[in-house]
C-alpha cells in the first residue's frame, strides 16, 4: 500500500561527489565531466520510465533556455558555478511513489512535484522516475529529483536559490528558518500524493507527519544509515551495524509492549542516536522497505 518517504541530501563536492555522474546514473545516460574528464556512461539502465528536466513556468519553451534540456549541459554548468572545494552541487529529493498508480499518474504526480518546486525557488529540476528492479520489492517505485541549488535564466546559472540560503541571509530577506522550508516541502508531497490517490478512485493515503504527531502508539519502522544500508545490499548480507539498529528497534517493541513507563526508560539510556528520533529526521537514513532501491 502507499506508504510516506521524502529524503533531502545534497550532492556535495567536499564528500567527493560530481553532480555529473549522480545525473547519468539517475537518468540513465552518458555524461562526460568537463572539470575532470570523467565519462559516466549508465545508459544501459532499463528502470528508468520517466524523465524530463522541469524549468520555472516563465522559463518554459524559451529557446535561451534550451541549454538546460541537455544533461550533460545543464550539470556541467553546475559544477563550473561551484567553485569552492566543498561546493554543493545540487539538492536531491527521493521520493516513493504510490504502488497503486499507474505508470502514466505517477509521471504525473512527479512532474507536478517538479514543477511547483522549480516555480517556488527558479531553479531546474531533473526528475527521474525508476521501477523496481529484478529482485527488489516490487513496491519500489520511486524518483529522483535533482534540483540546482542556483537559480535558471538565459545567461545561465544565476544566484543561489532561496532554499540554499544561510541563516543570515535568510533573515536578511525576511525568509523563515530552513528547517520550516523543508517541512512545507514534506507536507507539500504528502498532499499531491494523497491528491493523485484520491483523483485515481484509490481510498488508500499517506501522512507526512512523525506517528507521534498523528497519535499513533505504533513504533516506526527502523531507519538504517545510508552507507550501512548499500554496503548491506552490496554483500548481500546484514553488518554489524545494521544489527545493532535492529536489535534496538526490537528492544523498543518489546518495551511498548509492556507500557509507556517501560518504553521511555529504554528511550532513555539510547541518547545520541537517530533511534531516538521520530521517522524521517536522519538526513541519510533509509528505511529498510526500500531494500533493493537503487
Amino acid at each position: 500500500m502507499a506508504s510516506y518517504f521524502l529524503r533531502s541530501k545534497h550532492i556535495s563536492r567536499g564528500k567527493g561527489a560530481r553532480v555529473t555522474r549522480a545525473a547519468a546514473y539517475r537518468a540513465g545516460e552518458r555524461i562526460l565531466d568537463e572539470r575532470t574528464s570523467e565519462v559516466y556512461d549508465h545508459s544501459d539502465r532499463t528502470d528508468v520510465v520517466c524523465k524530463e528536466v522541469v524549468l520555472p513556468c516563465g522559463l518554459e519553451g524559451m529557446p535561451d533556455m534550451a541549454w538546460t534540456q541537455d544533461r550533460a549541459i545543464l550539470w556541467n554548468a553546475a559544477e563550473h558555478a561551484g567553485a569552492r572545494c566543498n561546493s554543493r552541487l545540487a539538492r536531491e529529493l527521493l521520493v516513493l511513489l504510490p504502488p497503486e498508480l499507474n505508470p502514466a499518474q505517477r509521471a504525473r504526480l512527479v512532474r507536478g512535484f517538479s514543477r511547483e518546486l522549480a516555480d517556488r525557488y527558479g531553479c531546474a529540476v531533473d526528475m527521474t522516475v525508476h521501477t523496481p528492479r529484478p529482485g527488489a520489492d516490487a513496491r519500489n517505485h520511486h524518483a529522483h529529483l535533482l534540483m540546482t541549488v542556483r537559480e535558471v535564466g538565459p545567461d545561465g546559472m544565476g544566484p543561489r536559490t532561496a532554499l540554499e540560503l544561510g541563516g543570515y541571509e535568510r533573515r536578511g530577506r525576511g525568509l523563515g528558518p530552513t528547517k520550516a522550508e523543508y517541512l512545507t516541502i514534506r507536507k507539500r508531497w504528502a498532499e499531491l500524493t494523497n491528491h493523485a490517490l484520491q483523483q485515481a478512485g484509490l481510498a488508500a493515503r499517506v501522512d507526512h507527519r512523525s506517528y507521534r504527531n498523528q497519535g499513533v502508539d505504533r513504533e516506526p519502522a527502523p531507519t538504517i544509515p545510508e552507507k550501512v544500508f548499500y554496503a548491506e545490499r552490496r554483500s548481500g548480507a546484514g553488518s554489524r551495524a545494521g544489527d545493532a539498529i535492529r536489535a534496538r528497534h526490537r528492544e523498543r517493541l518489546q518495551a511498548r509492549e509492556k507500557g509507556q513507563g517501560e518504553l521511555e526508560r529504554v528511550i532513555g539510556g539510547r541518547n545520541g542516536n537517530c533511534a531516538k528520533r521520530p521517522s524521517g529526521t536522519c538526513a541519510a537514513a533509509l528505511p529498510e522497505s526500500l531494500a533493493g532501491l537503487p
